[in-house]
């Protein structure tokens, strides 16, 4: 019985510090390359407007009057989102880390934006853990909300 629990006891640290790992370790994957963003993952916990996975799939958010505008409406949808930092801003891409208010996980966010079809797609995945219980698809609802005001 005591072995059993020291098992146990031993397997939850481990499961805690992979989290913890995945959790502070910004992924490599992450970027754009010919238009697109990174595949889905198989797990649950990511949306994206360049998949057709439908359980993971969200829509492209249509351009402003220029690129130009559409990249401040981008940046200023992220300030009005709380707990997030832009980390890297280029020609059409933004990438952004959000941060849960308990638990302090981060999430991965990326905006690209694509002048020949006239849309922002959204990309956002969980770093840590399995599933997200519907916090990237929330979070894109907010922001899809917030961007077409």
């Amino acid at each position: 019985m005591k072995m059993t629990a020291l098992i146990i006891a031993a397997l939850a640290v481990l499961i805690t510090l992979t989290l913890v790992v995945q959790n502070m370790t910004t992924p490599t994957h992450l970027g754009h390359k010919d238009g697109q963003l990174a595949p889905m993952p198989s797990k649950p916990n990511a949306v994206s407007s360049q998949t057709q996975l439908a359980d993971k799939q969200v829509e492209a958010l249509p351009y402003k009057d220029s690129k130009e505008q559409t990249l401040a409406a981008v940046k200023n949808t992220l300030t009005q989102m709380a707990n997030n930092e832009i980390m890297a801003s280029e020609d059409g891409y933004i990438y952004t880390v959000f941060t849960t208010a308990k638990m302090h996980y981060h999430d991965d966010v990326e905006l690209l934006l694509d002048d020949a079809a006239q849309v922002v797609h959204f990309r956002s995945q969980s770093r840590a853990g399995y599933s997200d219980r519907g916090l990237n698809r929330q979070r894109y609802e907010k922001f899809r909300s917030l961007y077409l005001m």
